[in-house]
């Protein structure tokens, strides 16, 4: 089956040239001539940004969603390019009506008549591993339907041992394999992708990500319908806005985009720093915009959680970066282990120094977080900084955020929008305002024990307990001392045993 599989991704590749992507480069060039001599049957009629979206689609979810991100960065894509894999994003071909119909029938227990007043078979958008159709309840409500494409699984298992086999070889291979630790960043991927398969699972992390942003004036997340819900049909509230890539739509329709940048970047933060769970599949294709100038957030599938110890450390390097104290940057690195713990601080301050100093006070526009990263990488190399799977999808996400902010308003200054934020957060977590809230938690706790507190202290002052007590202790000294007296002895005879072995077999 992966042999197989793997046939076939290089027989695709060939088949729509996209082996000129490779082949484009110095060191491979010479190669392209001979590729030409034995493909010499091959007849390219469509623009290789065609190519490259039609190839993605036929190699399946994995690779569809990795079109995905790609669409999202036009700073390092060619237009061309950037503008056909954003249709990965809602345009991937749908699967039979009639199957669709099967699987919700089946996951329901009923017709789709006795549930829905209205089902339209078309469906209104279609994805990597679902699509979506508008239905009405009978009382009304206006809903979408999400159902699983069916088969799904097989094909995504058959791409997980493919890349599993090539994190093998890269952590095999290569001289940094291990510190990249690639086995343990797709085994995170193959958690998610799998939570991402059971929509049962995403309508709880789509009802969570609604309870933190109730009322919110920066983000709508639609309500779940559990009566209809399993682990392959989702039935959501319908939203209506605009699609955030239609930006002369949302410009005619009177919508601040510099203010919807900013929001943007402050719905990132507050997802990461004040609730630790964040929706981490941030592209265009799932975000629509309200009239009144709020983001909707769609698709729950992958969502990433963080610790506290994370957070801290994050919310430290995050500050430090922006008041440019690269010291507490390589300082947080140690202290969080994600450096050895014998590297210099010095050394490691003088080399991100070189990497951050030159983007500061710029605009969106100029600077580049993939670039950032592509130059931090470098730097890790050379001091061991090991790869935290539990924060890749943070990453995934923040470069996300990059790509919509830089559409949305590309004069937006990231660190100014976001530091007023972190600092308030890191207040919180120290002082007064820490003290009070820690209270509040253990408030419940105190409550219990307090009223019982005078009685214990009345049990242990009472004579009859305490004698009960000197009893107890005394019964287990004399035990332990017992215990003690009889390893001695097993010592002993061990020892003469010994001397008497070394005696005759000298």
């Amino acid at each position: 089956m992966f042999l197989l599989r793997l046939f076939k991704i290089i027989r695709i590749v060939f088949a729509y040239g996209l082996d000129e992507f490779i082949l484009g480069h110095e060191r491979v060039r010479g190669l392209e001539a001979l590729v030409r001599l034995v493909l010499f049957w091959r007849r390219l009629d469509a623009p290789r940004a065609v190519r490259l979206r039609r190839a993605l689609e036929r190699l399946g979810p994995i690779f569809v969603k990795f079109g995905q991100v790609l669409s999202t960065r036009r700073d390092l894509l060619p237009p061309d390019l950037a503008d056909e894999l954003a249709r990965l994003q809602d345009k991937v071909k749908p699967f039979d009506n009639r199957l669709a119909e099967q699987v919700i029938t089946e996951a329901l227990g009923c017709q789709l008549e006795q549930v829905f007043r209205r089902f339209d078979a078309s469906p209104v958008a279609s994805a990597s591993v679902a699509q979506v159709h508008y239905a009405e309840l009978h009382d009304g409500r206006r809903v979408a339907v999400k159902v699983l494409r069916p088969g799904i699984l097989p094909v995504i298992e058959s791409d997980l041992a493919l890349l599993k086999v090539m994190a093998w070889l890269v952590e095999k291979l290569f001289a940094d394999g291990k510190r990249l630790k690639p086995r343990q960043v797709v085994a995170e991927f193959d958690r998610y992708l799998h939570d991402e398969l059971d929509l049962q699972r995403e309508a709880a992390n789509a009802s969570q990500l609604r309870r933190n942003f109730l009322n919110s004036d920066k983000l709508i997340v639609p309500e779940v319908f559990w009566d209809y819900t399993s682990r392959n049909v989702m039935v959501l509230e319908w939203m209506d806005g605009t699609p955030i890539s239609q930006i002369e739509a949302m410009q005619a329709a009177g919508i601040d985009l510099k203010k919807l940048s900013r929001f943007g970047v402050e719905i990132f933060f507050t997802q990461v720093f004040r609730d630790g769970f964040f929706h981490a599949d941030m592209h265009p294709g799932n975000i629509f915009v309200a009239p009144d100038n709020r983001y909707i957030a769609l698709d729950f599938g992958i969502v990433g959680s963080l610790s506290d110890n994370d957070r801290r450390y994050l919310a430290i390097n995050f500050l430090a970066f922006f008041q440019r104290d690269y010291k507490r940057v390589a300082t947080a690195h140690i202290e969080s282990g994600w450096v050895p713990k014998d590297t210099r601080a010095e050394e490691l301050e003088a080399a991100i120094r070189t990497v951050c100093e030159p983007i500061f006070d710029k605009p969106l526009a100029e600077i580049s977080l993939g670039q950032i990263l592509l130059r931090l990488f470098e730097t890790s190399r050379r001091f061991n900084v090991e790869i935290q799977p539990q924060l890749v999808l943070l990453q995934k996400t923040l470069l996300n955020i990059e790509g919509l902010g830089r559409q949305l308003d590309p004069q937006l200054d990231l660190w100014a929008t976001a530091q007023p934020f972190l600092q308030r957060w890191m207040n919180e977590q120290v002082g007064w305002r820490a003290l009070l809230r820690q209270i509040k938690n253990e408030a419940p706790y105190w409550a219990e024990t307090l009223p019982a507190l005078p009685r214990a202290i009345a049990n242990l002052a009472d004579p009859a307990r305490q004698t009960k007590l000197i009893e107890v202790t005394e019964h287990l000294l004399e035990s332990q001392r017992q215990r003690n007296e009889w390893l001695a002895t097993i010592a002993g005879l061990l020892a003469a045993l010994l001397v008497i072995l070394a005696l005759v077999l000298r």
